[in-house]
């Protein structure tokens, strides 16, 4: 009895040994700065001093109620979340359906695809902010094509559009290999018999391929969601929130007060609302596409 007891306690000792460092890691990288997030949002506090003077919830009373700036960085961010979700999903969907296909350059295709992915969003914002300053004008002069001769980054919707197109562009390659694994999975013998029974394409895709795509579908709308809402760096290479400020995002605008108005205080709870919002968000969505799945 005393001998299995202590095997018990061994087994425990050893299991908390060896699960310590990764909590201690887990503790310090998470954890701790997020208890120090909340603390700094109680108060003000520019970054430098060593005494930050507490304040409550000032600074929430005043992003709610008087922080015009914040009210139109959230908006742009719904806007950008509410259309990239949308369009990366479906257009990687529609996508993903060609390349399952048997043709000869599927894999050239899906490599073509993928490779922009590799790239970061910063260092595609500038090979843009490029092509649309200097490449389209160039374009413009050979084909005579009014499009070209846009200020896609001087107005704001067209700077709102390039931001989203590009945002696009970079990352659909993520969501194709995430649609075709689900593809993939989807049994063949199903497919034959819809068509058997007269189904056509449409009909087949509609009533079985994309039931049982369900749970490809959360992954990739959890994955587009957390990603829309948090949108940065493609809009601080491309446009730098311009043209006046009509292309702030929530992070953007963190980052601005954070950083470039030394308001650390002000901007960690900024952060905290970020972060809830994001939160919540998406266990709403993880739970109700989780039970779409299960009716699917």
């Amino acid at each position: 009895m005393f001998k299995a007891l202590g095997k018990k306690w061994g087994g425990k000792l050893e299991f908390t040994l060896f699960s310590l460092p990764v909590l201690i890691c887990i503790a310090v990288a998470f954890y701790i700065p997020f208890a120090m997030t909340i603390r700094y949002s109680l108060t003000k506090w520019n970054g430098i001093s060593k005494h930050p003077k507490f304040i409550g919830l000032d600074n929430f009373k005043q992003i709610f109620m008087n922080d015009a700036n914040f009210t139109s960085s959230a908006w742009f961010t719904i806007k950008y979340a509410v259309l990239y979700i949308v369009l990366v999903n479906v257009l990687a969907i529609g996508l993903a359906v060609l390349l399952d296909m048997k043709l000869r350059t599927t894999n050239w295709l899906r490599a073509a695809f993928f490779i922009p992915y590799i790239l970061s969003l910063v260092i595609v914002g500038f090979i843009w902010k490029f092509i649309f300053m200097q490449g389209f004008e160039s374009l413009g002069e050979s084909t005579g094509w009014g499009i070209f001769d846009l200020s896609w980054l001087g107005t704001p919707g067209l700077a709102f559009v390039s931001i989203l197109l590009v945002s696009i562009w970079q990352s659909i390659g993520f969501y194709l290999v995430i649609y075709i694994a689900g593809l993939q999975s989807v049994p063949g013998d199903l497919k034959e018999a819809a068509t058997v029974d007269g189904a056509g394409p449409f009909r087949t895709f509609f009533n079985i391929t994309l039931p049982l795509l369900a749970p490809s579908i959360t992954i990739a709308v959890f994955m587009a969601l957390t990603n829309s809402i948090k949108v940065f760096d493609v809009i601080l290479s491309l446009t730098g929130g311009g043209p006046g400020g009509s292309t702030y995002s929530i992070a953007y605008d963190i980052y601005r007060d954070t950083f470039q108005n030394n308001l650390y205080g002000y901007g960690t709870a900024k952060a905290l609302i970020l972060f809830v919002a994001v939160l919540f968000i998406t266990m709403i969505q993880l739970t109700l596409f989780k039970r779409r799945e299960v009716e699917a």
